[in-house]
Parts: structure tokens; C-alpha cells; sequence
């Protein structure tokens, strides 16, 4: 068995892409329209061949989609949580729940799927201004 991929439905895939692409470094793999079904399917990956996010936009749906704990979240490995942190911070994401371990950190795309960055190998050493950030909203 291979795991494949995770669908995440999106509402704007401007913003979806900016977030997975230009802020977190994700790659376009493929990109599927399918105007009898009035969809599009993006596929990301962190290199092409692993595992991948497919992201769904439905063109006419108006419908919000829910947010729900039991969905859980995505995980990325990162060579550096701080650098990583940072980067996301100075691109306009907030980070939900800060790298205060050197080890976790959490992040929400913009259609509020929480992302969970995890630093590669051993924990690095706590370090301001991580250390003392509080968490924000929920992940």
C-alpha cells in the first residue's frame, strides 16, 4: 500500500496557491479541469512523486465548507521550524501554535486547514521570540 494524497476542498485558488506555493514551498504537479463537473484539481506535492495535497475547487459552489477537528491536519517535515516560522510570518501568515519546543509548530491555509510543521531530525534549542509567543486562534 502507498498513500497518495489528501483532498482539501478550496474556496479561492488564488490564495490556496499563494499560501501552498509561494509561503510554504509546496510544487504543482498536475491540474485537472473538468468542465462537466464544473471542477478544477490542483495536485501539490513537496517534490514531484511524494505523497501529494489535491486541492478541489468547485467553480459554482457557493456553499461554505465546514471546519472540523475530525479532519485533523497536514504535516510537513522542515529543515529549520524557526526559518520555516519566520518566512510564513513575514509572508502574512500567522502562526497559530509558535515553535516554543523547537520541534512543532502549526499553521492555518486560507480556507482554515491547519498545517502542522515539524522540525526535521533532533529538536533545535528554544529561542526567542519563539519561546515566549502565545498560541493564536486554534489548529
Amino acid at each position: 500500500m502507498k498513500f497518495l494524497h489528501t483532498m482539501v476542498r478550496v474556496k479561492n485558488v488564488e490564495q490556496s496557491l499563494d499560501f501552498y506555493i509561494t509561503k510554504l514551498g509546496l510544487v504543482e504537479t498536475k491540474r485537472v479541469d473538468v468542465p462537466a463537473g464544473k471542477f478544477t484539481l490542483i495536485f501539490l506535492a513537496t517534490e514531484p512523486g511524494a505523497a501529494e495535497i489535491e486541492l478541489t475547487h468547485n467553480w459554482d459552489s457557493e456553499e461554505e465548507y465546514s471546519v472540523g477537528r475530525n479532519f485533523g491536519h497536514l504535516a510537513f517535515e522542515v529543515d529549520d521550524i524557526y526559518q520555516t516560522c519566520q518566512k510564513l510570518m513575514d509572508a502574512g501568515v500567522i502562526i497559530n501554535r509558535p515553535p516554543r519546543c523547537g520541534h512543532m509548530a502549526f499553521v492555518k491555509s486560507p480556507d482554515n486547514v491547519s498545517i502542522e510543521l515539524l522540525q526535521k531530525g533532533e529538536r533545535l534549542t528554544p529561542q526567542e521570540p519563539w519561546l515566549s509567543m502565545e498560541n493564536t486562534g486554534s489548529w
